[in-house]
């Protein structure tokens, strides 16, 4: 398998289309043709983890979290980014980051902290706008239902838990071939006019290219027609965090000690207590303070995520138990969602689980 083998595995399981504006996700070192010897799975990519990627034989990192973020000027090792780099470029190993991309899938970091935590009637907390678009041509009324199915076929006609949704009215075309045309109906030269359906399908952003791909190839007419558009819906299996409820509600000190438990964390800071009982539970890998609100317009009794600032806990307002469980614990399982995906499709090399502690938190 080459690198960009494993770097599609990992877009059709979390698709980089979704990764937010600000992200650095996808191959930031390396070339995409190598033939892969083995992958290091990792949160962070450090000099340390590079040398374990040396160590057993990996010329491939998937990590989480991006090295490159910004741009970079140069490379002369005076920072741990310049160095980790420069470590990777001279032994041949190739660094890629998924990011926001499994932090917005359905089944991608937040999913992982629901099964941690064992919640149950899972959504999504933050749902991603922008994502859905909606695909309008005209196709002869005789050739609608292949066109359709075949659209169908490569994904179009999705929208939130349904499939297979498309709208069609009835109408008639015209068009009058010129010279160099090979019209399917009509002769060159002639006005023509033709029993058509104008046929809608939504369809999810990353599948754009496919959907068209399909149309061309179904499409009896040689010029199609057709049009993209971006609805305001959001998607409500893409976005920021999730909640859920646990099956027992559990007092708030039974909650604390089972959310510290769990994340191996040092610390759990948290708003005061608001003698509530806990059921109800949103979650966010890595900083999640932006969507504090969106917790408590959704009922959360409490929510966990990470790097909660000072004036952040003000905004629990006695409705909502708010917990940092700290950034790296947010996020620690994230390495063993992305090994369960790749050995589930890779056999002919090792996918490693890096044993390289990146925390740059200590706790005494």
């Amino acid at each position: 398998m080459t690198v960009q083998d494993v770097i599609t595995i990992l877009n059709d399981y979390a698709p980089l289309h979704y990764a937010e504006d600000f992200d650095n996700t996808g191959l930031l070192v390396g070339d995409a043709t190598s033939k892969v010897s083995g992958v290091l799975v990792t949160l962070d990519t450090l000099e340390a983890v590079v040398d374990e990627a040396i160590e057993n034989n990996c010329n491939l990192i998937v990590s989480f979290h991006p090295i490159i973020f910004s741009g970079l000027k140069n490379l002369t090792g005076k920072t741990y980014v310049e160095r980790t780099v420069q470590k990777a470029i001279k032994n041949d190993i190739s660094i890629f980051a998924i990011h926001t991309a499994l932090d917005n899938s359905w089944n991608g970091v937040n999913a992982k902290i629901c099964d941690v935590l064992g919640l149950q009637n899972r959504k999504i907390l933050v749902p991603k706008s922008q994502t859905i678009q909606k695909l309008t041509t005209y196709v002869p009324s005789s050739n609608t239902e292949l066109v359709r199915n075949a659209l169908f076929e490569t994904g179009a006609g999705t929208i939130g838990n349904y499939s297979h949704c498309s709208f069609t009215t009835e109408g008639q075309g015209s068009f009058k071939g010129e010279d160099g045309s090979t019209p399917k109906v009509g002769k060159i030269g002639e006005l023509h006019f033709e029993t058509e359906s104008q046929l809608s399908v939504t369809f999810p952003k990353h599948l754009q290219a496919n959907i068209l791909r399909t149309l061309f190839n179904s499409h009896p007419y040689e010029e199609v027609a057709y049009e993209i558009t971006t609805l305001e819906n959001s998607h409500q299996q893409l976005g920021m965090g999730m909640i859920g409820e646990i099956t027992e509600a559990v007092s708030e000190k039974e909650f604390l000690s089972t959310v510290k438990s769990k994340f191996k964390t040092g610390c759990v800071k948290h708003s005061a207590l608001t003698n509530k009982t806990i059921k109800k539970v949103a979650v966010l890998g890595g900083s999640g303070s932006f969507a504090i609100k969106a917790a408590k317009a959704q009922g959360a009794d409490a929510f966990v995520s990470a790097d909660f600032k000072y004036h952040d806990f003000f905004q629990a307002e006695n409705q909502i138990l708010l917990c940092d469980v700290g950034h790296y614990e947010s996020e620690q399982y994230t390495k063993d969602l992305l090994v369960a995906i790749l050995t589930k499709k890779i056999t002919n090399f090792a996918v490693v689980l890096s044993q390289t502690n990146t925390n740059p938190i200590s706790y005494f």
